[in-house]
Order: C-alpha cells, then structure tokens, then sequence
C-alpha cells in the first residue's frame, strides 16, 4: 500500500489514519548475527552486518530488521535489532508479518497460473469478466491491471474510504465491495497508455479469478500457491490480529520511543492488493517460485510476464533500476538483476526477490514504514542496503 504519512497510536492518530495514509528512537540493543538453518554456516559477512546494525540505528529506523537467503540447498538469516521492544527478542524466520503490495504478486500468481490452466486469458476484459462494474472500465484487460496500467483510481485514496478507516482503524469492509468507493469515476487515462500503481487493479484481479472459477479468492490462493509451493504458515485474514509469533510492526518518530501498530488496522480493507499474513521462510520460498517460474508458470506465460515497462517502479521502489511487468517487478543493481515485488504498510516494509533461475531468493524485511512519500531518506538507506545484500546473493 502506499502511504502517506506517520502514526501515532491509536487513541492519538485516529484523525489521521488511513490504510493509505498510515505508516523512536530508543536506544535498543542490536542484535546482528548470521543464522545458518541448514547446511554449513558461511563465513560471517562483517560488511552487511554493519549495514542492518547502522539500519536499526538510524534515527526513525526500524526496532528490527530480518534478511533471508537462499541459496540452492541453503537458508542464511541475517538480523538486527529486536523482533519486539517490549521483550527484546530478536526477529526469526518463523515470525509472520504483513507482507504489505508483495501480496499483489500472488493474486498475479492465482491469475497467470490460471491463464495456464485456459480458465483465463490476458486479454479478458472487465466488461468480458466483470460487466456489473462500471461501464467506462469495461475495455481494461487483464494485462493492464497486472501490469498497473489499467488507468483505475485508486480506491484507497477515495475520500469516502479514507473516512470511514480514520473513524474505525479496524472496520471489516466487504472486500469484493472496495470497488465501490470509485464506483461513479472514470479511468484515469485510456486504458494501456500510460503505468500507475493502483491498489484497485488486484482487487479487479482477484474478483476476475473468482467470477471464472466460482471459487472464492482466498481458496484459489490455497490451491494455486500455498499448497503447490508448500506455503504453511501464510494466510489472507480478514481482522487486524496476527498469527503468533510475529514481528512486531512500529511506527517510529523521534524523539518519541517506538509504537507498535502491529494490530492497529484491519486487513478487509486491503485484501488482494496488501492484506497477506506471511513468514521470512515461506516468503522466500514464494519469491524463488515467482522469480523462477519454472514448474511454477509455464514458459509462455512466463515470457508474456517479463514484457517490462523500463522505470515502472514498485511502491516503495526496490533496489536499483526498476520496471515493471505483470505482477513482477525487475531490480537492476549494480551486481546483476532479480525479480520480486515490494510493499509497505504501517509498521512493515518489505522486499521479496529471486534470479531467473529459482536457485536464489531474498527476502528483506524491516519493522516501520517507508515509501517516496513517508521518509524518503531512510528509503533511500533501505535501498542502498538492499542492493548490497543483493550483490552479497548473486556472488554466493
């Protein structure tokens, strides 16, 4: 999701919160070591070490900060600071978090995996799918939406929407209703001229699947990628709770300590475009799938997939040059290129990416909220440390 602004607490910021308005420094006790969880442990990198300990360090940085590897047979954890301010636990890999815009790649994967299956086409169209939706969207295909040049508003900017979550922080919304709120809006642009990210596009797309299988979104997720992908520990809720453990999301505005806003906000309001519930273990795994494709998606699709749109970035921007393709995302770095997606929502920002290959993946996960919008500088560090555990993947 993107954001707008920081958060208080809930008492303090219900005038200001939104899901598309949302997003300390206390002096915590950084923990940074690598964790080897199979195979034999790789030689510590002192380099990316000093990066996550000068991340949480950083003043308005993250409480905590967890980066997984994979490599082949391989999984190597790195982290730094403290999963929870109020225990001091250090982040694990078995600690579910809000995945925030990554969950847009898997409502992708539903989609393309049943373009597969022949139960979709690229070219089905909203009117073709979905004619009880406006009129003046009908001619938008499935394509554009995945590849956010659809020209749909955003619904969770609609002031009507904004309202109803800065009254109620946990409202259960109607998810296969979040279209309403710009119901009476035209595009934004002729469909497939121009890229805008838009959380509306992966409703559409999830309501698409459903209206060709009958089935209900969050039981195509189980069968399309959980299970085939062995995903145990991921989940589309509907409520504000988090599965236990979790890696406790905060907000962070000096000189006030850090906040948890963990269960601050629902997840009915942003369903198939932000609301997955997922763990560093089985995000990696996603990311290497989504990244490979092979056995995942079948070559063709994936070939349609990788038509990128040079400088469409993710939201928040990922590691170096970004463009966009269908519910993927390329990061050019300087050490060569993955694909993935990002996401941020308040407390959470993260980083999902694998090689062409599937052999490796990364998963970058950092306890607070950033994006262009709300702390650009500390983005911008983010990125930079992003890159260099992405150099640190590639050379391995």
């Amino acid at each position: 999701m993107p954001a707008r602004s920081g958060v208080r607490s809930r008492s303090r910021v219900r005038p200001r919160l939104s899901l598309a308005v949302l997003a300390a420094s206390a002096a915590l006790a950084v923990l940074v070591q690598p964790v080897q969880a199979t195979g034999t442990p790789p030689a510590p990198d002192k380099a990316l070490r000093k990066q996550l300990d000068d991340l949480v360090r950083t003043p308005g940085g993250p409480p905590g900060v967890i980066a997984l590897m994979r490599l082949g047979d391989r999984t190597v954890a790195h982290r730094a600071g403290v999963a929870d301010t109020s225990t001091g636990r250090p982040p694990r890999t078995t600690d579910h978090m809000r995945i925030a815009s990554v969950a847009k790649a898997f409502s992708g994967a539903v989609a393309l995996r049943l373009v597969d299956r022949h139960k979709l086409d690229l070219d089905d169209t909203i009117g073709e799918r979905l004619p009880s939706l406006p009129a003046a969207w009908h001619q938008v295909t499935l394509r554009q939406l995945l590849a956010h040049t659809s020209g749909l508003p955003d619904f969770s900017t609609a002031p009507s929407f904004v309202e109803i979550v800065r009254a109620d922080p946990r409202h259960r919304f109607d998810s296969r209703r979040l279209l309403d709120f710009i119901a009476d809006e035209g595009l934004r642009f002729p469909p497939g001229s121009q890229y805008h990210y838009s959380n509306s596009d992966n409703i559409a797309v999830a309501l698409m699947a459903e209206a060709v299988t009958g089935e209900p979104y969050e039981r195509l997720l189980d069968k399309l990628v959980y299970r085939p992908l062995d995903l145990r520990e991921t989940s589309l809720p509907q409520g504000h709770r988090l599965p236990r453990p979790y890696l406790h999301g905060y907000d962070v505005t000096p000189p006030a300590p850090p906040e948890d806003i963990s269960e601050v906000l629902g997840a009915s309001g942003v369903w198939a475009s932000g609301g997955i519930v997922s763990t560093p273990e089985d995000l990696s795994a996603f990311a290497r799938a989504w990244a490979g494709g092979r056995g995942f998606l079948s070559e063709e699709t994936r070939r349609r997939q990788r038509s990128f749109i040079p400088g469409a970035a993710s939201e928040p921007a990922g590691p170096g040059v970004n463009a966009g393709g269908l519910a993927i995302f390329r990061y050019t770095t300087r050490c060569g290129t993955v694909y993935g997606h990002t996401g941020n929502f308040p407390g959470y920002t993260q980083l999902a990416v694998g090689t062409a290959d599937g052999e490796r993946a990364l998963t970058f996960s950092i306890s607070t909220q950033t994006s262009k919008s709300l702390k650009p500088e500390l983005l911008a560090k983010v990125r930079a440390v992003q890159e260099d555990f992405v150099c640190a993947l590639l050379r391995r």
